[in-house]
Parts: structure tokens; C-alpha cells; sequence
């Protein structure tokens, strides 16, 4: 007797559930896929990898994520500028980084939060050919590496050594010869 209430009760139960989640008419079903309407912000920027991090102030943070590439150059290099002095003793003294830049050519390129794709040349954030120098990112280029070369390591990448290179000098895994290229898990 107590078997059967406990069947009695589940199949109710099941019922109600099935009832509940049934629709009147199909056409009120929700649409499938992810819902775009609505108005969406822009929250973050980071074209060139920790670029925004290191040399947009903690104020300033906002601003400069809802703001056009276009503009950034113009409304942030004094910023950058002031911040990669405060930063790094390589450009003291009118000093350049190993693309002949000084201070405020730099920055002036970093200002300016995107990552450049060359069409008809090699893609590569840096190879030691200036000519190629932030002309895109290959999986394998060690852009912190690059980026902390170029903030500290002087003209001939000599200055600051401990400062210049994160020491992560591979991926853990080798990256897939196809698409989409990236290593396989753990």
C-alpha cells in the first residue's frame, strides 16, 4: 500500500511538472540563440597586451576604455608619457628604446590601444626587425617579454635586465599546425 501511494504521488508530481512546462502555443516559445537587442558599453580595451594596465592611471581607467583609438593618442600620451618616466630609468637623459624611440614617440604609439595587422608582411609583435615591430601577434610571440624590453631595456636591450623579461620563454604545449592553432589542454 505504502509502494503505491509512493507511485501514485511521483506520477502526479511528474504530471504537474510536465503540465507547468508545456505552452499553450508554440509561436510563445522563447527564441533560441543569445538575445542582442538592448544597448551594450564598451567595458574594457586591451589591443596590445598589458599596455592599459601598466600606463593608464587608476583614474583615468573608464575614460579610456570608452574612448575611440582614434583619440586616444591625442587624450592620453602626455599620460602614458608621464607614467613610462615615473616607470623607467632608460629614458632618462633623452634616452631611446631599442626601436630608436624616445619617450614620447613611444608612448605616442602605445597611446593608441590597438593591435596592428600587416596585410602584405610579416605578422609579428616584434622579431628584431623594427620594420616589423607590432605588425600583429603570432601565437608564439612573447609579447610581455617584448613589451618589457621595449619599457626598460635601453637602446641595445642591455639596461635593467632583470626588469627586462618576464623569463617564460615557451608555451608549456607545442601550438596546433591548423586551426585554430592553439595548443591542445592539459
Amino acid at each position: 500500500m505504502k509502494f503505491n501511494f509512493i507511485k501514485y504521488t511521483a506520477a502526479i508530481v511528474m504530471t504537474s511538472l510536465i503540465l507547468v512546462g508545456c505552452s499553450k502555443n508554440d509561436n510563445d516559445s522563447e527564441p533560441l540563440g543569445p538575445d542582442f537587442s538592448g544597448t551594450y558599453m564598451q567595458k574594457d580595451q586591451m589591443g596590445r597586451p598589458a599596455v592599459n594596465t601598466v600606463f593608464v592611471s587608476a583614474d583615468s581607467k573608464d575614460e579610456f576604455n570608452l574612448t575611440v583609438p582614434s583619440q586616444q593618442s591625442a587624450k592620453f600620451q602626455s599620460m602614458f608619457e608621464a607614467n613610462l618616466l615615473g616607470l623607467s630609468p632608460a629614458y632618462a637623459n633623452d634616452g631611446k628604446n631599442a626601436l630608436g624611440q624616445d619617450a614620447a614617440a613611444f608612448t605616442g604609439l602605445l597611446a593608441t590601444d590597438v593591435l596592428n595587422v600587416s596585410l602584405d608582411g610579416k605578422t609579428t609583435f616584434y622579431d628584431g626587425v623594427a620594420a616589423n615591430t607590432l605588425s600583429g601577434r603570432a601565437l608564439a610571440d612573447d609579447v610581455i617579454t617584448v613589451e618589457l624590453l621595449l619599457i626598460f631595456g635601453g637602446e641595445d636591450f642591455t639596461e635593467n635586465p632583470t626588469l627586462s623579461d618576464d623569463n617564460v620563454s615557451a608555451n608549456d604545449k607545442e601550438f596546433s599546425p591548423k586551426f585554430p592553432y592553439l595548443a591542445s589542454p592539459w
